[in-house]
């Protein structure tokens, strides 16, 4: 059955084609994302919610939601979607981040401009049969330096414009390298440095908890006298009563706001004021990002919902849809270790650590860490996924590692997990072969080569005479069919382990008379997803 997504905001048709042409379902109703009743009723039906900024996607929207797998949002902003709450379902969250990008750093040049010779007021007057000419003193732009709070994908554009303009540029962003700040031309300075020396300053940083309220008063005060100040990213970056109590005093001389604390922004400190240029939020509002964003959209959430690729998902690392077959088969194995050391574990487990040998260290790792988890919780919470598993991980307070390596054994590439618990370490470690399928190569540090069964016993013994025979007649006396028997061990007489393969799944009697021989320690049933 073909995926089914609803569009529940204005999208182009265009976009919509492209869901249809790469063979996914549409319900295109654009005016439904504000019809909050309506849309909960029938949200339920849909494998995809696609939206721009009208559809509020709220947590009890969500919970309605119980066939959705992915919600795409056509823009870069997620305000409007509650994520912690789609995560701990399982739903990817995509954006477009750059099908608005260069239209957002226009936006804020021309603002800058816009501030800098105080065009509105300007216009005004003059339209208003005025010549104030000696009134609208400005200053140029060619020779200022300008200070970017956030050297990304949008701010990134900006500084190329503003050097192309002839500005000096400084950018505080945490992330930026000092070879990348060398590559753009760029100046790196931290925070205060930038506060100090900027004539002008715009931000374009996300909000989250250390941005918000990242020019308050305290920060204002830092700035060079005469500072502008733009702000096209997000409401709430700047304090906005500080802002327009620094503009009265005369310490900043304008500022070029599209967006706001509250919005719609039917008021605001800033109102009024001289040489406050406000637009609301713009942005993105030009005809090619409008259709921009539509578009990537649409291809990436079929992508997604056809082929498994992930793309500018905001909770979940990317899939790109080309190495979306390559990584399939180890994304399967991971899962499988994951599952197997979640079967076989008994006691809460406090560490994790999972090794990439061999070409999978090479692999988008995130991805598999990502369903290696999913796997290993699965048999305590039936319904997560590669999205919501590394939160459960994180919220239960388990220490996760990473160890990445070179080839160094006879498997071309292989990945191992460690669990740790109060009471044990256990390890399983898997490689896939050239038929696509997973298989343990290794469990409790000894060697084996197993297939992956659907009904299977694990069985963890002290090496003694005559355990095959007596798992054999201990199934056979219960009825239980042995497909394939897989066996290892330590050394003679030490730690030993069996696999067995079994038709159906054992019931706790059978697993009990197993457990009941003094040499066997564990006796676990095991069930694979094999399909």
């Amino acid at each position: 059955m073909a995926p089914r997504v609803l569009v529940s905001d204005e999208l182009s048709e265009t976009a919509v084609q492209i869901f249809r042409d790469r063979g996914v379902e549409v319900d295109f109703q654009p005016k439904l994302g504000k019809d909050k009743e309506k849309l909960l009723e029938i949200i339920g039906n849909y494998d995809g919610l696609a939206i721009r900024s009208a559809t509020k996607a709220t947590e009890k929207l969500i919970a309605a939601a119980t066939n959705l797998k992915v919600i795409g949002r056509a823009g870069i902003g997620v305000d409007n979607v509650d994520i912690p709450a789609a995560s701990r379902r399982g739903i990817i969250v995509m954006n477009t981040p750059f099908g608005n990008s260069i239209t957002t750093a226009e936006h804020a040049i021309a603002l800058m401009f816009a501030v800098a010779r105080q065009l509105p007021a300007a216009d005004a007057s003059t339209q208003a049969g005025k010549w104030e000419k000696s009134k609208f003193m400005g200053v140029e732009i060619t020779g200022k330096t300008l200070g970017v709070i956030g050297a990304g994908n949008i701010g990134g554009i900006v500084c190329k414009k503003a050097i192309g303009l002839g500005m000096h540029v400084l950018a505080y962003d945490p992330f930026l390298s000092k070879e990348r700040a060398e590559e753009m031309g760029v100046t790196k300075v931290e925070l205060d440095e930038l506060l100090a020396k900027a004539d002008f300053i715009t931000l374009h940083v996300p909000m989250t908890d250390k941005t918000r309220g990242i020019l308050n008063a305290e920060a204002l005060a830092k700035t060079k006298p005469g500072v502008r100040i733009i702000n096209c990213a997000r409401g709430g970056l700047v304090d906005e009563a500080a802002l327009a109590e620094a503009i009265k005093s005369g310490h900043v001389a304008g500022a070029g706001f599209d967006v706001f604390e509250t919005e719609p922004a039917t008021e605001s400190p800033l109102f009024g004021l001289p040489n406050v240029v406000c637009t609301p939020h713009l942005g993105a509002s030009t005809t090619e990002a409008q259709e921009n964003v539509a578009l990537q959209v649409a291809e990436q959430m079929s992508d997604y919902l056809i082929k498994g690729a992930v793309s500018n998902a905001i909770n979940m690392p990317s899939i790109t849809a080309e190495e979306a077959p390559i990584l399939k088969p180890f994304i399967r194995l991971a899962d499988v270790l994951g599952s197997f050391a979640g079967q076989v574990t008994e006691n809460p487990i406090k560490q994790i650590e999972i090794l990439y040998d061999g070409v999978t260290a090479g692999m988008n790792t995130k991805a598999l860490t990502s369903a290696l988890l999913a796997g290993l919780i699965r048999n305590q919470v039936s319904d997560v996924n590669m999205v919501s598993a590394p939160i459960m991980i994180k919220e239960k307070g388990i220490i996760l590692s990473e160890v990445k390596r070179d080839k160094t054994g006879v498997y071309d590439g292989y990945i191992k997990l460690t669990v740790t618990t109060e009471k044990q370490t256990r390890s399983v470690a898997g490689t896939v072969f050239s038929d696509g399928k997973p298989r343990f190569i290794q469990i409790k540090g000894i060697n084996m080569d197993a297939e992956v069964g659907q009904h299977m016993i694990y069985i963890a013994n002290t090496d003694v005479p005559g355990m095959i025979g007596f798992m054999g007649s201990t199934l056979g006396d219960a009825g239980v069919n042995i497909a394939n028997f897989q066996l290892g061990r330590e050394k003679e007489s030490g730690d030993a382990i069996a696999l067995l393969y079994v038709d159906e799944l054992v019931s706790q009697d059978v697993l009990d008379k197993l457990t009941a021989h003094h040499a066997i320690k564990q006796a676990k049933p095991l069930v694979f997803n094999v399909d």
